[in-house]
């Protein structure tokens, strides 16, 4: 999470929240530390049960203060943002549920109350489960070896999946391999291109 990210959206006039990743330790140690001694301004909790799953979070929005006054993040975060998980989660073979519990931090450029830092995050793992999860595991995204223009490849990935996704008449992987069998031509003319 580089600064320049901040500074950017700053430039912009944009509200930014970025989680804070065991990559930047001295950050997450700092953010940690100072999340277990400060009230909280505001907090959300929601609860999802679905197929074999059920969980629980709670969302607490904590004011930075001081805590960041020497460093070179001061200027940049008005809030951060604590998201506490405890999943439960059965198992379909032997019917047992297994329970794991994690907390995450986030960090954000403009003030936030504790149910739209909820929302928003939550949005954001809907579109890595839906788009990124699906183009990783239907088109091999990560196992990709190519070196040279890797940027032009996945956007024909992109635009393959964009394609599919509107079109879509079973699961990604078989419009996939239907797609596939048919050609180009045949993908094209979904597009109404030629």
């Amino acid at each position: 999470m580089p600064k320049k990210t901040f500074e950017a959206a700053a430039q912009a006039n944009l509200a930014l929240i970025v989680q804070v990743k065991d990559n930047q330790p001295t950050l997450l140690r700092q953010i940690t530390e100072f999340s277990t001694t400060t009230p909280p301004l505001g907090s959300a909790h929601s609860h999802d049960i679905g197929r074999n799953r059920d969980e629980r979070r709670t969302v607490t929005v904590l004011d930075p203060a001081n805590i960041l006054a020497n460093t070179d993040w001061h200027p940049h975060v008005a809030a951060i943002i604590r998201v506490e998980r405890e999943v439960f989660t059965r198992s379909s073979k032997t019917g047992l549920l297994r329970h794991s519990a994690e907390t995450a931090f986030y960090v954000s450029n403009t003030p936030i109350s504790a149910r739209r830092a909820a929302d928003a995050i939550r949005a954001h793992w809907r579109i890595e489960t839906t788009s990124h999860y699906s183009r990783d595991v239907t088109f091999g995204e990560d196992r990709s070896r190519i070196r040279t223009n890797p940027g032009v490849f996945a956007r024909l990935r992109s635009f393959g999946f964009n394609i599919l996704t509107a079109h879509r008449t079973n699961t990604l992987a078989q419009d996939r391999y239907r797609a596939a069998l048919a050609g180009i031509d045949n993908m094209l003319a979904l597009l109404a291109i030629s």
